[in-house]
C-alpha cells in the first residue's frame, strides 16, 4: 500500500546534503544500531511512571487519538491506553516494538503497534489529538525535522506532550562523561537540549499556541553504582556501544568505568547501603496553534 501524502519533504538522506553539513541518514542508521544492541526494554520498563506521568500532564482522554513517538517498550504508549486512548505506538527498532506489543497483550491492551521513523512518520496532517515521547524523539539527529513531524501528525488545536532529559541533570552529565571518551558524530546537535525550555521554543516557534515546561526528577534506583554501571553496560544501547568502542576491559575500557562510577557515587543520594540517583528530566506539553 503506498504511503499517505504528507506536506514534509524526502526524508534526510534521499536529498541533496550541504557541503559539511551533518551525514544525517548515516547517522540515524548508527543510532538505530546502538539502540538495537543491549536490550533497553529492561531498563526502560523501569522508567513507566514518567509515561503515566505525563499522559497525566497531557491530559489524555478517552477514545482520543494518541501516537507514542520513539516509543521504546512503550511506557507513553501503555499509560495513553490505561486511559483508553486509541494509541498508535511507533519506533524504528522492531524489537522493541515487540516488547511493548507483548506488554500490550499482558494487559488486554488494544494498541495499534507500527515501525516508523520520527523524522518522516507514515500518517497524514492532523492524523492524532496528541502526539507523545519519552526520552525518545529528542535523540533524532534531525531535531527540527522531528519537531516538524510531530507538528504535522498533530490536529491543530491537539497537543504534544514530551520527556527529555536536561543537560545538567544525570542523563545529561552521563552522555557528556562518555562524550570525552566516545566523541559524538561532527556537527550532531547534543540530545539533551530538548530538555531546555528556551530551545524546545525555538523549534516549536509560533506553531506552538501555549507552552507547559516542569522540571521533574526521576530517581534511578539500584543496589550499587556497580550494579547499575552492569545493567547499563549490558542492556542500555549508548553504553553498551560506548564500551564497545574503548574496548572493555583494555586502559580506555577501564577510564570510561572509572569515570561513569565517580558520577554515580557523586550523584548517589543513599548513602552506602544502596544506589539512588535522581535524574532530572523536563516535563513539556505543547498546544498546536488552531488558526
Amino acid at each position: 500500500m503506498s504511503e499517505p501524502s504528507r506536506s514534509t519533504p524526502t526524508p534526510s538522506g534521499q536529498q541533496s546534503r550541504d557541503v559539511g553539513a551533518p551525514d544525517f541518514a548515516a547517522i540515524k542508521q548508527r543510532q538505530q544500531a546502538t539502540w538495537a544492541s543491549g536490550d533497553f526494554a529492561i531498563i526502560g520498563v523501569t522508567l513507566q511512571i514518567v509515561g503515566e506521568s505525563l499522559a497525566e500532564a497531557a491530559d489524555i482522554r478517552a477514545s482520543e487519538r494518541v501516537i507514542d513517538i520513539a516509543a521504546g517498550n512503550g511506557n507513553a504508549t501503555l499509560a495513553a491506553a490505561h486511559r483508553f486512548a486509541q494509541v498508535t505506538s511507533t519506533d524504528y527498532v522492531p524489537a522493541l516494538l515487540e516488547k511493548g506489543r507483548a506488554r500490550a497483550a499482558a494487559e488486554g491492551l488494544q494498541i495499534d503497534f507500527r515501525e516508523a521513523d520520527a523524522e518522516a512518520l507514515p500518517f497524514p496532517d492532523g492524523s492524532f489529538d496528541v502526539a507523545l515521547s519519552t526520552f525518545g524523539v529528542m535523540f533524532t539527529p534531525d531535531h527540527q525535522r522531528a519537531a516538524a513531524e510531530m507538528l504535522r501528525v498533530v490536529r491543530p488545536g491537539g497537543r504534544i506532550g514530551m520527556a527529555n532529559w536536561t543537560p545538567d541533570g544525570f542523563v545529561g552529565q552521563l552522555f557528556k562523561t562518555i562524550g570525552k571518551h566516545v566523541p559524538p558524530s561532527a556537527g550532531l546537535k547534543s540530545p539533551a537540549l530538548w530538555g531546555t525550555d528556551d530551545y524546545l521554543r525555538q523549534l516549536f516557534g509560533d506553531a506552538a499556541d501555549r507552552f507547559r515546561v516542569e522540571r521533574k526528577i526521576f530517581n534511578f534506583r539500584y543496589a550499587s553504582a556497580a550494579h547499575m554501571l552492569q545493567v547499563f553496560r549490558d542492556y542500555y544501547g549508548p553504553v553498551f556501544k560506548a564500551f564497545a568502542a574503548v574496548a572493555a576491559g583494555t586502559d580506555g575500557g577501564q577510564a570510561l568505568e572509572q569515570d561513569i562510577i565517580a558520577l554515580l557515587d557523586r550523584c548517589n543520594t543513599a548513602g552506602s547501603a544502596a544506589l539512588v540517583v535522581p535524574a532530572e528530566y523536563l516535563e513539556v506539553v505543547i498546544t498546536k496553534r488552531s488558526d
